[in-house]
């Protein structure tokens, strides 16, 4: 098993290092001035020309990549163009809220996506299995902007005067304090050290610090502002969990042993979820995996809808703006997300089928 897992880990790191080197590359070759995007369209060629040398745009493209490696081997980031701030500061600001929002809307995916697709495969071709097939197929077509704006529309307009009311936007209520790990913990610690990034980071996800502190009123009203992102970016991913948990349990059921549970009287609910369920997971893992990937990397269409401040809104203005630091870094994290998120899927796979940690 650890030779497994080592054998994944060293095959990853190639992969970071060759989607750093597209980013930083794609970034610098696309049309577009940097110098005029930040400053406007009224900066004279000598003010572009101090802009460049100054942040270092002047140098060779692969001179650039070097500095940039040694910077990101040490920690740093460095500095967004346009914000004059650290990328990681911006990284511990806004990386907490994507991250908040994408396992809300895997959860959300999962807790409706998988039961949906046990019921239509146990209720194979029955009107059940229509009505589930028909609502997954619309889930996956619907466009996540329009879901969005229907939704603060329904729950926020038409519903304000009901117990069924939710927020349209925003993390947290005006008046709700939203104090950090080391503040509710009275802890001292130095303002550049690990440790106070790693709380800050942790504090950025205002329900996991509602928890750990016990501020129940914090995790109320950040529920709340939670479920209608949760549910307008969870809505695809529910669809297709639905429909591979579906096809999945279909190929299940129809094996010898499923038949032998049977015949030997289990009852067929504990065939179902005890059997077949069980073994229908690797591509059901597969799913969820990819899902969360997907979901780190595309909220941008929801965190605008709702006025959120998280990776996808700060890397859409930032491509903007060809503020090449926080693009390079940005993606680079994501690209970490989606490599962390592949190997445990994988060492899963070796958990749930001991052939594949032999093979």
């Amino acid at each position: 098993m650890i030779q497994y897992v080592t054998r994944r880990i060293l095959a990853s790191i190639p992969v970071l290092f060759g989607i750093l080197f597209v980013t930083f590359t794609l970034a610098r070759v696309i049309p577009g001035d940097p110098c005029r995007a930040i400053l406007g369209e009224k900066a004279t060629e000598a003010v572009c020309a101090r802009f460049i040398q100054e942040k270092g745009l002047d140098k060779p493209i692969l001179t650039q990549f070097g500095i940039y490696v040694k910077e990101i081997a040490s920690g740093d980031f460095g500095q967004s163009l346009r914000l004059g701030l650290p990328v990681t500061r911006l990284l511990i600001e806004r990386l907490p809220t994507t991250v908040e929002l994408s396992f809300a809307a895997l959860l959300v995916a999962i807790l409706v996506g998988v039961p949906l697709g046990i019921i239509s495969a146990v209720k194979h071709n029955s009107w059940v299995d229509v009505i589930t097939m028909v609502w997954a197929n619309i889930g996956v077509s619907m466009p996540v902007f329009w879901l969005g704006l229907m939704l603060a529309y329904i729950f926020s307009l038409l519903l304000k005067d009901t117990p069924f009311w939710l927020p349209p936007s925003g993390r947290v209520s005006p008046g709700i304090p939203t104090p950090s790990l080391a503040e509710a913990w009275g802890l001292t610690l130095p303002e550049d050290s690990f440790l106070t990034g790693f709380l800050n980071f942790i504090s950025g996800m205002n329900v996991l610090t509602a928890i750990l502190t016990g501020n129940w009123a914090l995790l109320k009203d950040a529920l709340q502002h939670l479920i209608l992102p949760a549910v307008a970016l969870g809505t695809i991913p529910m669809a297709l969990i639905a429909r591979m948990t579906r096809s999945a349990m279909l190929d299940v059921l129809g094996q010898d042993y499923i038949r032998t549970a049977r015949a030997k009287g289990l009852t067929y609910r504990r065939v179902v979820l005890k059997h077949a369920l069980r073994n229908s997971l690797l591509p059901l893992v597969t799913v969820i995996g990819l899902s969360l990937g997907s979901l780190l990397g595309g909220a941008v269409l929801t965190e605008t809808i709702f006025g959120l401040s998280g990776v996808g809104r700060t890397l859409y203005e930032a491509i903007t703006a060809r503020d090449y630091g926080i693009v390079q870094a940005f993606t680079v994290v994501i690209a970490i997300f989606f490599v962390a998120i592949n190997l445990i899927v994988d060492i899963s796979y070796a958990y749930l089928d001991p052939r594949i940690r032999l093979s």
